[in-house]
This record gives C-alpha cells, sequence and structure tokens, in this order.
C-alpha cells in the first residue's frame, strides 16, 4: 500500500512548479537570476536550474494559472504587493481544487 497524500504533490511538484514559473517570468521580465535567487530566499544555481526546467518542471499550468503567476511578477516587480507567500498560497489554493485536492480548504 501507498501512503501518498495529496499535499506531498504540493510539497514535491506543485510548489517547485509555480516558484520555477514565477522564477522564469521574474527573469524574461528582465530581473537578475541573483536578485530573483536573493527575492526567494535560495541560491542562484536554483533559479539556474529552474530556467534551464532541471527542477520545477513537472506540472503544464492552464492559461488561467499562467496569467495569474504573471500577474504576480509584475506585481513583484512593481513593488504592489506586501504577501507574496499569500498570492503563491492563493494560485496553489486554485491548483488544488477537484476530487484529489488536499483536505485544507481556503483560508
Amino acid at each position: 500500500m501507498k501512503l501518498e497524500t495529496p499535499c506531498q504533490a504540493v510539497v514535491w511538484d506543485v510548489l517547485p512548479a509555480i516558484r520555477a514559473a514565477l522564477a522564469v517570468e521574474l527573469v524574461n521580465n528582465g530581473i537578475a537570476q541573483k536578485e530573483v535567487a536573493r527575492l526567494f530566499g535560495m541560491a542562484p544555481s536554483a533559479v539556474s536550474q529552474y530556467m534551464t526546467k532541471k527542477r520545477g518542471y513537472r506540472i503544464e499550468f492552464d492559461n488561467e494559472i499562467k496569467d495569474a503567476i504573471s500577474r504576480l511578477a509584475v506585481e513583484i516587480q512593481e513593488g504592489k504587493i506586501d504577501n507574496v507567500s499569500a498570492k503563491i498560497c492563493d494560485i496553489c489554493r486554485h491548483l488544488r481544487t477537484g476530487d484529489d485536492a488536499c483536505p485544507v480548504g481556503p483560508t
């Protein structure tokens, strides 16, 4: 019997994919990889792995999620957002709807 919860998928697949997509968006919008790494609290090599799809590539997002990530990147760049974590959680919550979703609902 395999004891894997939907929340494990969030930790191993969903959050890394969101962070990767956000990092790529920021870098493509002109933010240096080193600065993205600082914003994310990670090593620049991790951002490089996001850029080359060695990390955070297991999920392909639909256009709605891609748009939400793009808007978040712009908000970060423009300094219009105070709580990036809350926005990432909103995106994650949206992805977790459905039969296999984590039992934790919106806060």
